[in-house]
C-alpha cells in the first residue's frame, strides 16, 4: 500500500513541477573525482579490489551500482545480466544471492585486459552494498546509482534502510558521506521524499542534454542537488546555466586527456574517472 501512496505521491508532484521537502545542496567547492566502478582501468569493475584500489588512488567517491537479486538483496553490477562480467548468464535478478557467488567475477578482466592481469583477481566475487559497507564503512564516500528501478520495486527503501543501519546519513561535511544517482526522475522524486538529507543527481540520457531548457533545470532543482551528464553533449553554456540554478554538474564518459580538460574549461564539478591518479595528474598538471 505504502508503495502505491509514493507513486501517486510522485504523480501529483511531477504534474505540480514542486516537491515539498527541501534540497540538500552539495556546499563543496571541491572538483570531484568519482571512481566510475571503482578503479576500473586497474581492476574488474564493481568488485572490492576496484573500489579498494579507488580509496588508494585518492578517489573523492567510489561509485556503486545497484542491482537486486531474487532474494532482495542489493549488489553491485552495471548490467541487468550477469553476461559481461561474469561466466554466467542471465538477468541478476533470477538469481539469488548463493547462486550469484557461485560466479567469478574477475576472470573476465584479466582476459579483456591482459596488461593489468592479476591471478588474485580470478577469486572475485560479486560484493553486496552490505558488504562494501562492512569494508569501507564511513571512511570512504559513496556515490550510488539505483539501477532500473522499474525492475526493482523495492530498491529505494533497501537502500535507504542499509544506510540509516550503517550511520551514513546526515553527515555534515561539506562533501557529502553518500551522493544517489538515477536516470529515473520518479525514483529519485521518490527517495527524496523518502529521505531528504541525501543529496541526488539527475542523470540525462544522450538523447536529453541537448534540449534540456533552463525550465527544466528550475524543475529538477526541486529534488535533486545536481545533474550528470555526457561530457559530449555539453558545454560551458549548459554548466553555466546549471550553476545560475544552484546545480552542481557532474560529467562522464570522458576518454583521455582531452576531456578532462574540458569538464574544467567548462567549469564543471566533477568527471567519473576509470583511472582516478591519471585524471588527478592530468587536472594538476592542467592548473598548475
Amino acid at each position: 500500500m505504502r508503495k502505491y501512496q509514493l507513486i501517486l505521491l510522485i504523480f501529483v508532484l511531477l504534474i505540480s513541477g514542486c516537491v515539498g521537502k527541501e534540497v540538500t545542496p552539495i556546499a563543496s567547492e571541491e572538483f570531484f573525482i568519482i571512481a566510475h566502478r571503482g578503479a576500473s582501468t586497474y581492476a574488474p569493475e564493481h568488485t572490492m579490489v576496484a573500489y579498494e584500489v579507488a580509496e588508494q588512488l585518492g578517489a573523492t567517491y567510489i561509485e556503486i551500482d545497484l542491482q537486486m537479486t531474487k532474494d532482495g538483496v542489493l549488489v553491485a553490477m552495471h548490467d541487468e545480466t550477469v553476461d559481461r562480467t561474469t561466466e554466467g548468464e542471465g538477468l541478476v535478478k533470477d538469481y539469488t544471492l548463493e547462486e550469484l557467488k557461485e560466479l567469478n567475477a574477475g576472470k573476465w578482466f584479466n582476459e579483456t585486459y591482459p596488461d593489468f592481469a592479476n591471478t588474485a583477481y580470478e577469486k572475485a566475487r560479486v560484493p553486496t552494498l552490505r558488504e562494501i559497507f562492512d569494508n569501507f564503512g564511513d571512511r570512504v564516500n559513496y556515490y550510488i546509482e539505483m539501477k532500473s528501478p522499474k525492475i526493482y520495486e523495492e530498491m529505494e527503501e533497501e537502500l535507504l534502510s542499509l544506510l540509516e543501519e550503517y550511520n551514513l546519513l546526515n553527515h555534515e561535511e561539506d562533501v557529502p558521506k553518500v551522493i544517489v544517482q538515477s536516470f529515473n526522475r520518479a525514483s529519485l522524486i521518490e527517495f527524496h521524499e523518502l529521505e531528504p538529507s541525501i543529496p541526488l543527481i539527475q542523470l540525462l540520457g544522450n538523447k536529453e542534454e541537448a534540449k534540456f531548457t533552463n525550465q527544466e533545470m528550475k524543475s529538477l532543482k526541486t529534488y535533486a542537488s545536481g545533474i550528470g551528464v555526457n561530457v559530449n553533449a555539453v558545454d560551458g553554456t549548459f554548466v553555466h546555466e546549471a550553476h545560475e540554478n544552484g546545480l552542481k554538474v557532474h560529467l562522464f564518459s570522458l576518454i583521455g586527456e582531452a576531456d578532462i580538460k574540458k569538464a574544467l574549461l567548462y567549469k564543471a564539478d566533477g568527471i567519473f574517472a576509470d583511472a582516478p591518479n591519471v585524471a588527478l595528474e592530468i587536472i594538476d598538471r592542467t592548473q598548475n
